[in-house]
């Protein structure tokens, strides 16, 4: 009998993870069935969407709360639906205060559970480990480190890298990149990302841009290159620079539905990097980037993160992830007061122009490109398989 695998992402970093999943399932179980809630990308591998993502996005605390009666309408449909017609396995992909309560009742019910994309206690709130160890059969990591985070707490584990680690090629190529968008093959490029949320432009977004004026006084013929994640986060950003303009910047957006997200371009043609915390900086640090690592949250959004949290700062020293996997301050990280327009100019400048610290950085960055390259699809797919029951075709 063909396994039945529920599957459960909130966002489009995890349809595009649980999609890939999906493909590896596939491969080894052919008459596998995967249903549930998901995104276009899990849609196209042949997911069965009961109920569609975007059902699960919110946006802030606010819009959580106004959304609240069609969410739980989701949770309860989704989950009543799996007790009556129970799933030899549930994957729940990231999303944690969503599939986490989803998962322990599923579990309670005799369901294996399985959750890819460990939460980030090592980072923040460690006692969600006890939740994690009642709600979860099989844990699915993204990161070497976390795998002995959890067996010590006594959480099965498996690591099954990046899929990111595989999609980037282990030798960008600059050159090809600036032919694509047009570039001087000899200029000097920065790209700069300040954020895919309303709040990161309107926190970063100022400082970013007059830090690239400090840096074009410098060096007038530097080109900085600003991908945009969508529309509205452009509208945004161009308000900005009707304030703050910037001679010979070039905004780039691409199709929100692509398969190569844009910023992927900008940081391929690019010599250094300056980003917002978060994924942006994984990505950079495998395209091999020189970079600046920058965050500022507004004052109510700290003290909602410290209320939340019972913690004023992370358990790690580190805040953006190329650090946090490297276990060193291997990049600058200017975070809050510290993200001067004055200290972000002169970080970036170094990441431009000091080539042997650019060298640096290059090895060991291609070092971590190596450690998260995994075929993770088809590891993932066997932890899953192993715990509905059913070995690969």
């Amino acid at each position: 009998m063909s396994a039945r695998i529920g599957m459960v992402a909130g966002e489009p970093s995890g349809d595009l993870l649980a999609a890939s999943v999906i493909e590896g399932l596939r491969a080894q179980a052919p008459g596998c069935a995967c249903a549930g809630i998901g995104g276009p990308a899990m849609q196209a591998a042949g997911f069965d969407t009961w109920y569609p993502m975007h059902a699960l996005t919110v946006f802030g605390y606010a819009d959580a709360f106004k959304r609240l009666p069609g969410l739980l309408g989701t949770y309860f449909g989704a989950r009543n639906r799996w007790l009556r017609e129970r799933p030899d396995v549930f994957v729940g992909v990231d999303a944690p205060d969503f599939n986490l309560r989803l998962e322990q009742r599923l579990r309670q019910a005799g369901v294996p559970t399985v959750h890819f994309v460990g939460p980030s206690i090592w980072a923040w709130r460690y006692e969600r480990i006890h939740k994690i160890r009642a709600a979860v059969s099989h844990m699915l990591v993204l990161f070497p480190f976390e795998e002995e985070i959890y067996r010590k707490e006594g959480v099965p584990v498996t690591y099954v890298g990046h899929p990111l680690a595989s999609r980037i090629p282990l030798e960008p190529d600059q050159a090809g990149a600036r032919r694509a968008l047009g570039l001087d093959p000899e200029a000097r490029v920065l790209a700069l990302l300040p954020g895919s949320r309303g709040s990161e432009i309107r926190l970063l977004g100022p400082r970013f841009l007059q830090a690239a004026q400090r840096l074009l006084q410098r060096d007038p013929g530097l080109v900085v290159l600003v991908p945009m994640v969508n529309a509205q986060r452009r509208a945004e950003f161009e308000a900005l620079l009707r304030r703050l303009p910037v001679p010979g910047l070039r905004l780039l957006q691409g199709a929100v539905d692509a398969v190569r997200p844009v910023a992927w371009d900008a940081m391929e043609a690019a010599d250094a990097v300056l980003a917002a915390s978060g994924t942006a900086t994984l990505e950079a640090a495998l395209f091999k980037r020189p970079m600046v690592i920058s965050y500022v949250l507004s004052p109510a959004m700290r003290r909602l993160m410290e209320w939340k949290s019972g913690q004023a700062k992370p358990y790690v020293p580190w805040v953006g992830l190329p650090n946090v996997l490297l276990r060193d301050f291997v990049v600058p990280e200017l975070l809050q007061d510290e993200a001067t327009p004055e200290a972000l100019a002169d970080a970036a400048w170094r990441a431009l122009t000091d080539e042997p610290y650019a060298q640096e950085i290059v090895r060991r960055f291609a070092a971590l490109h190596l450690d998260l390259r995994r075929d993770t699809p088809a590891l993932a797919a066997r932890a899953i398989l192993e715990q509905a029951g059913h070995g690969a075709a």
